[in-house]
């Protein structure tokens, strides 16, 4: 009970410190939370790469009382408050946040690498190094050069990243339509050809109609139509004598 009601008192507090923070703060934390780089939901929540899933549930919970849309007036609160809700969205989803931090820790390879063959270089800062038996590179770590240099870092992975995701996916949809295209080019061929077939078995009749006349004799050539020739025969009516045709 003591737990809950020390909760509760925390919460009260933070309500009401909020309820004092001026209009202006409020605006700045608008302002800041708009401009921030988009893909990194770290810079967001103002935490530092290493912050736990817990750090960012609090975080979040004393971003989003400072810049609610119910209690900032600033006109872009609302659009600020979905940065805000999206980027803790991104780092409480166990895959998203993998990929994040993976992208991160493969920054500050980068620039470990770098850093050792630079001092490869520079006598000093190894001797320098070794006798501090690691902490002189955690002190490096530690210092707002390094960490600058490893936000930057990440934002240009992040940012490379995000353009092969979208050529892969514009290839992606380039292929569907290709497929898509093609698919009703194939089905626009056959109904085509199920329409001249369904016509050919419509006058089909006619023809047979017309060939079996056309066979009797019983209709006259049209213009241009070709007629098997007759054969000739005896005419009595002549003067002369009709030669016979040899069979065989």
């Amino acid at each position: 009970m003591g737990d809950d009601a020390g909760t509760l008192s925390d919460e009260a507090l933070l309500k009401e410190f909020f309820a004092e923070v001026s209009d202006v703060e409020r605006d700045n934390e608008v302002m800041r939370l708009l401009s921030c780089f988009k893909l990194n939901p770290y810079e967001h929540l103002n935490l530092p790469f290493d912050s736990s899933v817990e750090e960012v549930k609090r975080q979040y919970r004393k971003i989003s009382l400072l810049i609610h849309p119910d209690k900032c007036k600033h006109p872009n609160a609302k659009d600020a408050f979905s940065a805000l809700a999206k980027a803790q969205q991104l780092l409480l989803d166990p895959s998203e946040r993998e990929y994040i931090v993976s992208q991160i820790n493969l920054a500050r390879d980068e620039l470990r690498s770098e850093r050792k063959k630079r001092l490869k270089r520079d006598n000093a800062s190894k001797i320098k190094a070794l006798v501090d038996e690691g902490k002189y590179e955690t002190q490096y770590e530690e210092s707002d050069e390094f960490r600058a240099k490893w936000k930057q870092r990440v934002r240009d992975i992040l940012t490379e990243q995000e353009w092969r995701r979208r050529k892969l996916q514009m290839r992606i949809s380039e292929e569907e339509g290709r497929m898509k295209k093609e698919e009703e080019e194939t089905r626009e061929m056959w109904k085509h050809k199920r329409e001249d077939q369904e016509k050919w078995e419509d006058t089909r009749e006619n023809r047979v109609t017309s060939w079996r006349d056309f066979m009797k004799g019983g209709k006259k050539a049209k213009k241009g139509e070709l007629r098997p020739p007759k054969l000739k025969t005896e005419d009595p009516n002549k003067s002369y004598v009709q030669r016979p045709v040899k069979k065989g």
